[in-house]
């Protein structure tokens, strides 16, 4: 009872200040406007760092570029994103800008202003924040950004030139439904419904050319993990291949980063001992390995940045969950979770007899 009165007394205290502060908030918000050059440029900041939380966040990226003035949005996000190739493609994009931070040149207060220098310099006429975080929201408007929308939560609400506020509760929900309810607030009409990853041309002619004489159809095996308790194991994945093989005339690829070559290594290993070929697309540049897998009838992987990247580009995904919750935003994704009893035994819970079975399931759906 004590903690309901004491949260009560915050929300009505940061009531107060927000409606004590406002005004001084604008007043201040007109000494560090900046005149757009172009008066059309709009930058979205998606903080998040991995490929699957842009994945994610495409269909609000699409949904805000197609209300721009340009029709294209520039992006702040984090390196780990690969943002740079992965949307080399989209047309909804105009440009990337890089967030470095832990460790990076956006650390600290030095940091800070830098980044506010670096944004002044590119006049934006409106940012999204796709964060709750209040030092994007400084940022923008120590940058003098003049139109500034944002979750809305705490101090961030005083520095948004037209705020709208999303609950706390809700601000813990997944990432894609706190920015449905941004969407929604601003009254932004959200054209796609699940996340779709556009691609170059010249990407996919390149896949096309480079593994011509594979071939199809092909099936691609995403073998890395953020973490142990999501990888689903070498051997499991070997074990997989081999029988895969057995029953499949398909050609199948390993997908993944620098970090798990040698794991592909030993998969591949074992797999030649079994006199079943693989192939490996481990390091290719990631808009490639998105060609690859878009030009497959199947993908199969741990929950990972490629699983949410395959179902973008309307491939039937299946997603491997041992101890994570399973994954519910689009159409094409197959969450793959530990049978009872075993579901406590996490990702060592799925067999490579019960994948198997969703792959002999799905594999007739795309040819």
């Amino acid at each position: 009872m004590p903690v309901k009165t004491q949260n009560t007394f915050n929300r009505k205290t940061a009531c107060l200040m927000i409606q004590l502060f406002a005004p001084f908030f604008n007043l201040l918000s007109l000494l560090f406007h900046v005149t757009p050059k172009n008066n059309d440029q709009t930058l979205i900041i998606q903080p998040l760092p991995g490929i699957g939380d842009m994945i994610w966040h495409l269909p609000h990226i699409h949904s805000i570029a197609a209300i721009s003035h340009t029709g294209k949005v520039s992006i702040l996000t984090k390196p780990r994103s690969k943002a740079d190739r992965l949307l080399s493609g989209d047309p909804y994009v105009d440009q990337i800008l890089w967030l470095e931070r832990n460790p990076g040149k956006h650390d600290g207060v030095s940091g800070f202003f830098r980044l506010v220098t670096e944004l002044r310099q590119h006049a934006f006429m409106t940012v999204w924040i796709l964060h709750d975080s209040h030092r994007y929201a400084w940022a923008s408007f120590f940058a003098g950004i003049p139109i500034r929308r944002g979750y809305g939560q705490g101090i961030q609400h005083l520095l948004l030139s037209d705020p709208i506020h999303i609950d706390e509760p809700q601000l813990k929900l997944h990432p894609i439904e706190v920015s449905n309810l941004l969407l929604e607030k601003y009254t932004v009409p959200k054209i796609e419904s699940e996340p779709v990853l556009l691609l170059a041309s010249e990407t996919t002619e390149k896949i096309d050319k480079h593994f011509a004489n594979v071939k199809k159809p092909w099936i691609v095996i995403g073998i890395g993990s953020s973490e142990p308790v999501k990888q689903w194991g070498e051997e499991r994945f070997a074990e997989l291949i081999i029988t895969l093989r057995q029953t499949h005339d398909c050609s199948i690829f390993l997908a993944g980063g620098s970090t798990e070559q040698g794991m592909a290594d030993y998969i591949t290993n074992k797999a030649t001992e079994a006199s079943t070929k693989v192939h490996q697309a481990i390091e290719l540049p990631i808009d490639h390995i998105a060609a690859l897998i878009a030009k497959s009838r199947l993908f199969v992987g741990n929950d990972t940045g490629l699983l949410n990247m395959a179902a973008s580009l309307s491939v039937p995904s299946i997603g491997l969950f041992g101890l994570t919750p399973p994954l519910t935003h689009s159409k094409y994704m197959h969450c793959l979770q530990p049978p009872p009893p075993q579901s406590e035994q996490g990702m060592a819970g799925i067999t490579a007899a019960h994948v198997l079975k969703r792959i002999n399931e799905l594999f007739t759906h795309r040819k």
